[in-house]
């Protein structure tokens, strides 16, 4: 395997005779559509709310002490 300069090009890539053919990488093969998420329920927006409250109040205390 012949080396080359870690920030040179790739070597070129040349096809095989009789070999099979490349693996098809994920930009050129379309896939399943990606489901739309979920919209939040009140109870993630509370628990989000608490949380932030907390770390707020942590930081206050924390600068304060």
């Amino acid at each position: 395997m012949d080396e080359r300069l870690p920030d040179g090009p790739l070597p070129p890539v040349h096809p095989v005779p009789g070999a099979r053919p490349p693996q098809p990488d994920g930009d050129r093969v379309p896939g399943p559509p990606i489901p739309e998420r979920a919209p939040l329920t009140r109870r993630q927006y509370t628990y989000g709310l608490v949380i932030a409250v907390v770390v707020l109040g942590l930081f206050v205390v924390g600068v304060l002490r």
